[in-house]
């Protein structure tokens, strides 16, 4: 035999090395797999083999502070389907299909997924539940679920907000508190193998859910109630384009009620309310829809900016009695206007000047040229920290999501002496609803800045305080002393000033009323105002801030006439729901006892008509820009012949040239139509019969004013 050369002996060396490190190598992977890998892999394994379908957990109930349920859930039942455990797919679509109203061929697409689980329909009904167990499918789950659900409708529902299909919160209270209100979701856990099939006998697992915490709001559902009744009313009295009406314990900085008319239903936030909104967004393409929803969700009461007006000179007045540059010994001259800069600044009475008038008076009367020159004496830098004191430029701290912090002068630099006074009386700053009540209730409580309060407190199933959310002071604006002078001189609006429509026997309320151009755009919009009034009661106690405000009232539009009546009407309710008793002076005692009957004053002069009231002892408003002594009543409310009490008010409505107006051809048309048409014109009609319109008067092209009653009649076909 030959001997193996030196070559040969190398190369088989060289394949003996090769298979030794092979042999290492693969020796160490399977080493490491099997010991330092092991616990991944096997997790890894698991997964493959165990298949998860989620349960959900209840969302927390939202309370109010009574413990009235204004969030719930309700039993509801969502479809699973295990694609690879189903033998027929088209035989158990067709089932599903029939059963659940849905269409077959969706139905059998989600069967034939190529996934471990597959939902087919969230939240059936309990029925449906029944039948489908009846069935005993096999592949197909069915999962007890929650739906959210809020009893009360469109009632608070700018507060609450909503929740998405599942029950994730997508706007008020329901997001901002998702994290507390979620709870932690469950899971039924299956071993299935490689094709996801479930294995039998594989001891199927049930993790239980576990709910949210439920929370307590500071919002009370009667006082709720009376301020959305009082804002739906107002809408449709002024036939304003929103209303806000805003309730607070001025102690705790508790918000007691947040009422925004128009608003929504959150079981259908996607919905329109009314049928003239449903024809709107019938026109609207698809991908524009959602701007009409978010236009519909915003919230006025914290979203929305606006210039106070006159509400904000209870700022000016304030400031100026904390600082010591005016004192109720200062008087102030009114001649009309005073000259800024060459900028002539008009008073609200400039036809009739107040003269010579007292601290008090001048709030009575909301004097602009008083409050121009007590905002000059006050100095722009002590005008600024006050404003920023009473947390204008800021959160309130409420936690909703939206919120804006308004727009004030960002330093004394950009303050010049003409801005300086706007500023005073409400002009040059833009401001939220939800700011100004905060202020009035700074007034209210002996000058503490509070951090508006929303949620009390978590609970748990059981009932348990797991969190409490206490009053929060955020700075200390005013002394005692100011704000009791300050709570008194509002009282004297009520009583004798601007705001005698909030006036009501045997309660001290205090307010300020407020009348302000709207800006669009950046610019003021002619025609457009925010009527606004801002209240607090008792003043010798004060349990209740209230602040109205009316955006885009149609007709009258200033803030004593039309937003006084509606806060008087929340103020009695509240008061007397939180049993606070009335105390009668000895002359409201006699003004009880009297009842006098209203005179016809129609058609007089205003200074005669005037003086038959007062010698009634009745008063009277009206509120117009321009009266003279010619002035005449052309209406006036209550009617002659109504019986009211010694001291009511009566409003008068002068003279003013009527608009014309020419008479639109309705014929053939709806009863629907007619109305539309009709009521954009702002016209009275009345209507005989059903149907489509035959005949009409007056006829088609006649000028018309707004007193013309116009009268429709109607026949079927």
């Amino acid at each position: 035999m030959r001997t193996p050369n030196k070559s040969i002996k190398n190369r088989l060396r060289f394949a003996l090395g090769v298979i030794v490190l092979i042999v290492a190598f693969l020796t160490w992977k399977l080493f490491y797999i099997q010991v330092y890998k092991n616990d991944e892999l096997q997790k890894g394994a698991l997964e493959q083999w165990t298949k998860g379908i989620d349960i959900k957990s209840d969302r927390g109930v939202i309370y109010d502070r009574n413990g009235k349920k204004l969030a719930v859930n309700i039993p509801a039942y969502t479809v699973w389907a295990t694609p690879a455990d189903i033998k027929d797919p088209e035989l158990v679509a067709k089932e599903i299909a029939d059963l659940l109203l849905m269409d077959e061929n969706e139905v059998l697409e989600k069967l034939k997924k190529d996934v471990s689980t597959e939902k087919i329909k969230q939240w059936i009904t309990r029925e449906e539940a029944l039948e489908l167990r009846k069935l005993s499918i096999r592949g197909i789950t069915l999962v007890d679920d929650s739906k959210r659900y809020y009893p009360y409708e469109n009632f608070a529902s700018y507060i609450l907000g909503f929740t998405d299909i599942d029950n994730n919160g997508l706007d008020g209270i329901e997001n901002t508190y998702d994290k507390y209100l979620a709870g932690v979701p469950g899971k039924i856990v299956k071993t299935t193998d490689a094709a996801n099939r479930q294995m039998p006998y594989d001891g199927e697992k049930i993790h239980d859910p576990q709910s949210g915490l439920s929370l307590v709001l500071t919002i009370d559902e009667t006082i709720q109630h009376f301020a959305e009744k009082a804002a739906n009313q107002a809408l449709l009295d002024t036939k304003a384009k929103n209303v806000s009406i805003l309730v607070m314990d001025p102690i705790t900085g508790d918000l007691l009620a947040m009422a925004n008319k128009p608003d929504y239903n959150p079981n259908t936030p996607r919905e329109p309310l009314t049928d003239a909104q449903r024809r709107e967004w019938e026109n609207i393409p698809a991908d524009q829809l959602p701007n009409k929803w978010y236009e519909v969700w915003r919230n006025f009461a914290i979203s929305d900016v606006y210039e106070p007006g006159s509400t904000f000179k209870v700022v000016t007045a304030a400031a100026a009695l904390e600082e010591g540059s005016a004192n109720l010994d200062t008087h102030y001259y009114c001649n009309g206007t005073v000259k800024i800069n060459g900028v002539e600044l008009k008073c609200a009475n400039w036809y009739n000047p107040h003269k010579d008038q007292t601290f008090a008076e001048s709030i009575n009367n909301s004097c602009n040229v008083a409050f121009v020159n007590m905002g000059r004496n006050l100095g722009k830098e002590h005008m600024l920290e006050y404003i920023k004191a009473f947390g204008f430029g800021e959160k309130t701290g409420i936690n909703l999501l939206g919120e804006q912090g308004g727009i004030i002068p960002a330093n004394t630099d950009v303050i010049k002496e003409i801005n300086l006074a706007t500023l005073s009386y409400g002009h040059g700053i833009a401001v939220t609803p939800l700011q100004m009540l905060n202020m009035f209730s700074t007034i209210a409580n002996g000058g503490n800045l509070m951090e508006v309060r929303l949620v009390k407190e978590l609970i748990d199933e059981e009932g348990n305080i797991v969190k409490s959310f206490e009053p929060t002071i955020r700075t200390k604006v005013l002394s005692e002393k100011t704000s009791n002078t300050m709570l008194n001189l509002l009282e004297g609006v009520v009583k004798d000033g601007t705001g005698r429509k909030a006036y009501i026997p045997g309660y001290r309320v205090g307010g300020k009323t407020g009348t302000a151009l709207k800006i669009v755009d950046g610019r003021y919009a002619p025609g457009k105002y925010i009527a606004s009034f801002g209240a607090i009661a008792p003043v010798d106690d004060p349990r209740i801030a209230v602040l109205v405000v009316i955006d885009e009232p149609v007709g009258v539009y200033y803030g004593g006439t039309i937003a006084g009546p509606v806060v008087q009407n929340v103020v009695e309710d509240t008061l007397n729901y939180l049993e606070v008793r009335p105390k009668f002076t000895e002359e409201e005692g006699e003004l009880l006892k009297e009842n006098i009957i209203v005179p016809d004053v129609r058609n007089h002069k205003i200074n005669e008509a005037g003086k038959i009231l007062s010698d009634l002892g009745l008063r009277y408003t009206t509120e117009y820009q321009n009266i003279t002594v010619d002035s005449i009543i052309k209406d006036q409310f209550p009617l002659p012949g109504a019986e009211v009490i010694n001291g009511s008010i009566i409003d008068l409505y002068l003279n003013e040239r009527p608009s014309l107006i020419t008479m639109p051809d309705l014929m053939g048309k709806t009863r629907e139509e007619v109305s539309q048409i009709l009521d954009e014109l702002d016209l009275q009609y009345t209507f005989n019969g059903a149907g489509k319109v035959i005949n009409q008067n007056p006829e088609a092209g006649e000028n018309l004013n707004k007193d013309t009653n116009i009268v429709i009649e109607l026949s079927e076909g």
